[in-house]
């Protein structure tokens, strides 16, 4: 007797993963797409005079559309409420590349939003020329950059910088600023073990525009620390200093009081809402959060600051605070209390 459905064993096959126990972060991804043609078709486009009409402004609509409705079109993907999509496009001789960003506060990803942003927006410029250029093509659709959850921020290390430079524009931007990165790590001042959490903040900063003054490790020692701190506050002058390491509970763990002693030489104040911050948003991901003893300090101009040695968590604490760094910059350097 023939008989339909699906078996047990066919169905584990595939499955919607629960994220029911995860917690709600701050997400954002950017993908991108081109679609190319005739050198003359582009023009048309760009020009806004296919006979259709504007395809580029029903192509931003499109895009809009299909993020929001990439969980009908995916079975195993999550609906999820977004709290902004955004498609836009550059337009050069050779091609037509649309972007899309999405973002929300959720337990995932909006990677496939994105993704789906862009398809539906590179569909909606094909149809709408088709009619004239029959030799379109559509490519290089890809994930660029994503933000959030426990990986922190990816970029794709496989696209160009005229492809992630478009992105930079949402983020935030510290161009004129410089920063000097100590890494706090016995293990990794010896060479026993690698670095990553130095070059991740480094790579959050370089990645938003700023200068990288000086990296350095050093051992989890006072002496050490508080040298390095001398050094950097009396000849780099950075508008940051940002260390990682050292802020957890074990008898190594000295870079709050260090930092403590070395602000009270230089007459200068703590920023405790700057600690309070990374504990509360940190404790959204694991209640550890609230053992770190992270801290900020305002010593000579510089804002130095205490994160954890994670890699994830240093990219993690970096976002909490970042939307705060340049209007600090801004009072420390005798400005108004004005949203810049």
């Amino acid at each position: 007797m023939e008989t339909h459905g699906t078996s047990p064993a066919s169905a584990a096959k595939f499955r919607m993963i629960d994220i029911g126990e995860k917690v709600d972060t701050k997400r954002r991804a950017v993908a991108s797409g081109e679609l190319t043609a005739q050198a003359s078709t582009l023009i048309r486009i760009r020009d806004r005079s296919l006979p259709k009409g504007d395809a580029l402004m029903l192509a931003e609509v499109a895009g809009i559309q299909g993020a929001k409705n990439a969980s009908e079109l995916l079975p195993l993907c999550h609906p999820l409420i977004l709290t902004s999509v955004r498609v836009w496009f550059q337009c050069d001789s050779s091609r037509i590349r649309v972007y899309c960003e999405v973002k929300t506060t959720g337990k995932t990803g909006v990677e496939m939003e994105a993704l789906a942003g862009v398809s539906a927006a590179l569909l909606c410029v094909y149809d709408l020329t088709k009619g004239i250029d029959p030799a379109l093509g559509i490519g290089n659709i890809r994930l660029n950059l994503k933000e959030g959850g426990k990986s922190g921020q990816w970029t794709n290390p496989g696209i160009s910088e005229s492809v992630l430079q478009p992105i930079a524009h949402s983020s935030i931007q510290l161009e004129t600023y410089s920063v000097s990165i100590i890494t706090l790590s016995d293990r990794c001042s010896r060479g026993e073990s690698k670095d990553e959490s130095g070059p991740g903040i480094a790579n959050w900063f370089r990645s938003r525009g700023a200068e990288i003054k000086s990296e350095m490790i050093i051992p989890d020692d006072q002496v050490a620390l508080a040298s390095a701190l001398h050094k950097l506050l009396t000849d780099d002058n950075p508008n940051f200093v940002i260390t990682t390491g050292g802020t957890g509970l074990s008898q190594r763990d000295i870079t709050p009081e260090t930092i403590l002693k070395v602000s009270r030489e230089y007459g200068g104040r703590e920023i405790s809402g700057i600690g309070e911050l990374l504990r509360s948003s940190g404790s959204l991901k694991t209640t550890h959060a609230w053992l770190s003893r992270s801290t900020a300090y305002l010593i000579n101009q510089t804002l130095v600051v205490a994160l954890p040695g994670s890699p994830n968590a240093v990219i993690e604490s970096l976002d909490a605070i970042g939307g705060l760094l340049k209007h600090a910059v801004h009072t420390i350097q005798g400005g108004d209390h004005e949203k810049i």
